[in-house]
């Protein structure tokens, strides 16, 4: 229409011309900052999109690139930002070389939700995008949320198979001097633990003899977990060595019963992101703990000290 000889321009047109901007800027860059902007600006175009009636099919698009912009900002969190909200760069003695969230352009009050989408599996996470739209569902981040809760309630039942990232292997064995059994493991972990002797579970590790330095990062199903951490506390002898890793559960029976017996642990900073069978990376919901067991606690201290804080036996 004309009003007073001049072309009144279309809100709905023109939301879409910026919903279009927004597209292209999102696909062209990694940049957590730049991607922080664009989620503002995304964030007022959805909350259009509900307001104008737009149909689902739009407001779904609109959602959807939005939790994979939220995913990316909390695959970064993850990566960079403890949950004390900062995390100094390589260089620690300068104090000027801390990274914050704020670097990033990310409220504090929404690192957690950040967090939660990069946790996600990655194939839960699809599997939740295509059948929403397929059911023609409305796509909601309160749903993406739930996807991890579920994850967490059935986590205990599932797959067993979550293998330890390389650096804390070779810490391991340079502590202990060799890795003589695995004993809850699998040809897969092999590849990178190449220990001495392994047990998988068709050996079943409960009905082995153990012997020589242990590592052992047990199945944290229960009550698989404590039968593995009681056994290797009734196993270990004068001499031995051994490396156990778990989740950081401080509350549980095998925390206090495995604390109470190792010459030091290191709670590590941050969660360990462990690799699957097809070498996608898992994001737990909690840090982890090393347990050592042993008479080279100094070098367990050495190696350890970098990946988080450690405690002694007194």
């Amino acid at each position: 229409m004309i009003v007073g000889h001049r072309w009144e321009r279309d809100p709905v047109n023109k939301e879409l011309i910026k919903w279009d901007r927004l597209k292209a800027e999102i696909q062209l860059t990694e940049d957590v900052a730049i991607l922080s902007k664009l989620n503002y600006s995304l964030e007022a175009v959805q909350k259009w999109a509900k307001q104008s009636k737009q149909s689902l099919e739009t407001q779904n698009e609109i959602a959807e690139y939005r939790l994979r912009l939220n995913r990316k900002q909390g695959e970064w969190i993850e990566a960079n930002i403890p949950e004390n909200g900062y995390s100094n760069l390589p260089n620690q003695n300068d104090r000027q070389e801390y990274i914050t969230l704020s670097d990033a352009g990310i409220d504090y009050h929404d690192s957690p939700k950040f967090r939660i989408l990069a946790r996600i599996p990655e194939d839960k996470f699809e599997d939740f995008i295509t059948n929403t739209k397929n059911n023609s569902e409305e796509l909601t981040s309160v749903a993406a949320y739930n996807l991890l809760k579920n994850t967490i309630a059935t986590k205990w039942t599932g797959d067993q198979e979550s293998y330890t990232p390389e650096i804390y292997i070779e810490s391991a064995r340079s502590v202990m001097g060799s890795i003589d059994l695995d004993p809850a493991s699998s040809d897969k972990a092999q590849e990178i633990v190449k220990a001495k002797k392994y047990f998988t579970k068709l050996d079943n590790g409960l009905i082995q003899k153990w012997e020589g330095n242990i590592f052992l990062n047990p199945p944290y199903s229960h009550p698989e977990i404590l039968q593995f951490i009681e056994k290797l506390l009734n196993d270990l002898r004068d001499g031995q060595q051994a490396i156990l890793l778990t989740n950081n559960n401080t509350d549980t029976n095998f925390f206090h019963k495995a604390s109470k017996r190792a010459s030091a642990v290191c709670f590590t900073k941050g969660r360990i992101n462990f690799y699957k069978e097809d070498n996608s990376k898992t994001y737990p919901t909690n840090g982890q703990v090393f347990y050592y067991f042993g008479n080279n606690r100094k070098s367990f201290i050495e190696h350890f000290s970098s990946f988080g804080m450690i405690m002694v036996a007194l």
